[in-house]
């Protein structure tokens, strides 16, 4: 079997499995009996919303037509209630449009409408239509299975990985085996089942093995719980209370820096690759040093960018502690900076590990193939050629 037809029948593959991915319920998924429709807020009433400094409190009355559903095209009443918090709460002004739970009470009547916030589902429907159309513009039949690649980890981490640790999976050696799945499935898809994808996926996989080694051990002795991020600690409330969740915050780690991961490997492989069919006569060492060059210009651009990922989710909460003046030690030491230092010298540990792994591996995998050819090759002296090497083989 040719090397292009493998790479159709591994993309057919992963397809097939993106669809049976789709295919599967969502977790606990219309058990209510309700449903979620766009609705349009015809008019508000502000009579009982009260302002306290830059928060708001107390009840906004909203009229609105459903816009989907069964009960398309109805007009009730609804209550937007406010928390006065800024993040949770929203003010609604007519022509809006906004997310509903509709609740039926039987005979096709309509027991309670509530609001949730604003649609943004239709944005988000035309932004991802613009990243597809984008990357098979640019990728062709490379950017078809990178879009593949890109549907099968959302589905996989959504309907598979999340309600796993929901059903009591335990998330360190879930998560492991689920970002294992995924290299492989992103990494052979993006780069062929080749040696090239191979070299790919084995150097990121050491990698993401030694992130996870470096999570459990620092996790512990960091003292971290994973109530530190956000939303964590409503799971116990919620019905959850058997999650551990400074497990999944720790599974967290290596697969937050999974992707990096991935790109460096592949990265390195790639042009050790196109080095190696270029230059045929390069020994393996020759390709261990190449591709430790190569990663060393990689790796310091690419531990900056998990720095600033980061940086940039908390970018809040830096703020709060320089504005109150609060010295860098306690900042430094506090729970949650300290969750995100965890994060992101864990991760970038990972990423300068992959690079020699990849550099070792794809000299390894690449190098053979190179002595071979020139041992075959005759050595040609004035006179002209001489005598011929021997084989490999003989």
């Amino acid at each position: 079997m040719t090397s292009k037809r493998r790479d159709h029948v591994l993309t057919a593959a992963f397809f097939l499995l993106t669809l049976l991915l789709l295919a599967l319920p969502s977790w606990r998924a219309g058990e209510d009996g309700s449903e979620r429709v766009k609705v349009l807020i015809l008019s508000v009433d502000d009579s009982t919303m009260r302002q306290f400094g830059i928060v708001r409190t107390g009840d906004q009355g909203l009229r609105v037509r459903i816009l989907g559903g069964s009960h398309r095209g109805e007009e009730v009443d609804a209550v937007n209630h406010l928390m006065g918090r800024l993040e949770l709460d929203k003010v609604f002004l007519p022509g809006d449009r906004a997310l509903a739970v509709v609740d039926g009470k039987g005979l096709g009547e309509i027991a309670k409408v509530n609001v949730l916030d604003h649609y943004r589902l239709d944005d988000q429907a035309l932004l991802l239509g613009l990243f597809c159309a984008l990357l098979l513009l640019f990728g062709g039949w490379t950017g078809a299975r990178a879009l593949l690649s890109f549907f099968f980890t959302a589905l996989m981490i959504w309907k598979v990985l999340l309600p796993g640790f929901l059903r009591g999976w335990d998330p360190v050696v879930s998560s492991l085996t689920v970002v294992l799945i995924l290299t492989a499935a992103i990494v052979f898809l993006v780069g062929g089942l080749s040696r090239k994808g191979l070299a790919a996926f084995l150097g990121s996989a050491l990698g993401i093995l030694c992130t996870c080694g470096l999570s459990l051990a620092f996790g512990g002795a960091f003292r971290i719980h994973g109530a530190v991020k956000p939303f964590s600690e409503t799971l116990l409330y919620s019905g959850y209370p058997h999650l551990n969740l400074t497990a999944i915050f720790l599974g967290g780690i290596f697969l937050a820096s999974s992707g990096a991961v991935m790109d460096l490997s592949m990265d390195i492989a790639g042009a050790l690759w196109e080095l190696s069919e270029k230059r045929r006569d390069l020994s393996r060492r020759e390709l261990f040093r190449s591709g430790l060059t190569i990663g060393r210009a990689v790796v310091g651009t690419m531990t900056t960018t998990l720095m600033l990922a980061y940086t940039g989710s908390y970018s809040s909460l830096l703020l709060v502690f320089i504005a109150q003046g609060i010295p860098l030690a306690n900042v430094l030491n506090m729970q949650y900076v300290s969750a995100e230092i965890l994060h992101t010298l864990v991760g970038s540990f990972g990423l300068v590990t992959v690079a020699p792994f990849t550099a070792a591996v794809s000299a390894f995998l690449f190098a053979p193939k190179a002595a071979r050819e020139k041992a075959s090759r005759p050595v040609l002296d004035e006179a002209g050629p001489r005598r011929e090497r021997p084989s490999a083989a003989a």
